[in-house]
C-alpha cells in the first residue's frame, strides 16, 4: 500500500462523502438562490472536516482496530503510516475544511463544524468502549451536517436547521444499531458497547430500533409544516418512513442478522432519498 493510498483511506471517503452530501443538501434547502458552486464548496468543507474526524477516530482506535477482522488492514494497524503522520494529516485536513466553511460562508458554520469534530473524535470515540450511550453522543455530530449546510446558506441557526438536524439525528439510531447488530461479534473483540441493552441482539433492542424509526415519520413532515418544501417530498418521506418501519417489525419478529442487515441497507437508502426529495420539491 502506498502512503498516498493510505492517507486517502484515513478519510473513510465513502462515509465522509455521505456526511458531506447531507451538508450540501442543507445548503441547497437554505439558499435563496441555487448556486451549485457554493453547494460543492460546502460539500468539500464538510468532506475535509469529516475526514479529519474519521482520522482522529482511527488514531484513538489503532490498537482496537488490530483486533477486528473488518479493520485490521487499515493503514494505522498495518503500520503504513505512523501516528504522528496521521495526526498531522488530521490537523491539516481539518483546518482546510474549517477555513473553507469559515471564509466562504460564515464563522458560525466553522464553529459548529469544529464542535462536531470534537464531539466525534474526542468524546464519542472513547465512549464506544465505555457505554452504549456512545450512540446517542455520536448521533449529535452525525445529525449536524444538514444543519451546518443550512447555517452556511443563511448564517442563522433557526428552527428549520434544527428540524433538518432532528431528522438525521433520529435516523442515526436505527442505522447505528442495525450495523452494531450485524457486526456484533467483531465489535465484542474490541470491547465496543454499541447495542442499547445488556442482552444485545434481543427484542428490547429491536423494539428501540422500531421506536426511533417510527418517530422519523412525524419528524419528516415538519419541513412541509414550516413551508420549507411541498407536499410531494412529504409524501415521499412518509412512504419511505413506512417502508423503513416495516423492516423493523421483521427484526422484532425474528431478531435475526438478516433482518438487521435489511434495516442497515434500508437506512442507507432512506436518508438520501428523503433529502433529495426535499431539494427537488423546493426547486
Amino acid at each position: 500500500m502506498t502512503k498516498a493510498k493510505a492517507y486517502f483511506q484515513l478519510l473513510k471517503f465513502r462515509l465522509a462523502l455521505t456526511v458531506a452530501f447531507s451538508s450540501a443538501i442543507g445548503y441547497l434547502l437554505g439558499a435563496k438562490e441555487l448556486n451549485w458552486g457554493l453547494a460543492l464548496l460546502v460539500l468539500l468543507g464538510g468532506l475535509a472536516v469529516t475526514g479529519s474526524a474519521n482520522t482522529i477516530n482511527q488514531i484513538h482506535e489503532v490498537d482496537l482496530d488490530k483486533l477486528m477482522k473488518r479493520t485490521a488492514k487499515r493503514p494505522l494497524p498495518k503500520g503504513v503510516l505512523s501516528l504522528t503522520e496521521a495526526w498531522v494529516f488530521a490537523i491539516v485536513v481539518g483546518c482546510f475544511g474549517l477555513f473553507i466553511l469559515g471564509y466562504f460562508f460564515n464563522p458560525l458554520t466553522a464553529a459548529l463544524s469544529l464542535l462536531s469534530l470534537i464531539l466525534y473524535g474526542f468524546i464519542y470515540t472513547p465512549l464506544k468502549t465505555i457505554s452504549p450511550v456512545c450512540v446517542a453522543v455520536g448521533a449529535i455530530p452525525g445529525g449536524m451536517p444538514p444543519l451546518l449546510g443550512w447555517v452556511a446558506a443563511t448564517g442563522v441557526l433557526g428552527v428549520e436547521a434544527w428540524v433538518l438536524f432532528g431528522i438525521q439525528f433520529m435516523w442515526q439510531f436505527p442505522h447505528f444499531w442495525a450495523i452494531a447488530w450485524v457486526l456484533d461479534e467483531d465489535y465484542k473483540k474490541a470491547g465496543f458497547k454499541m447495542l442499547p441493552t445488556p442482552g444485545g441482539k434481543d427484542l428490547r433492542t429491536a423494539f428501540q430500533i422500531m421506536t426511533y424509526t417510527l418517530l422519523l415519520i412525524p419528524l419528516s413532515l415538519l419541513p412541509l409544516e414550516l413551508g420549507m418544501t411541498g407536499k410531494t417530498s412529504a409524501l415521499i418521506a412518509v412512504v419511505c418512513g413506512v417502508l423503513f418501519l416495516t423492516q423493523t417489525f421483521y427484526l422484532m419478529r425474528t431478531c435475526s442478522k438478516k433482518a438487521a442487515m435489511n434495516i442497515m441497507f434500508g437506512s442507507f437508502l432512506y436518508l438520501p432519498i428523503v433529502q433529495i426529495a426535499l431539494v427537488f420539491d423546493k426547486l
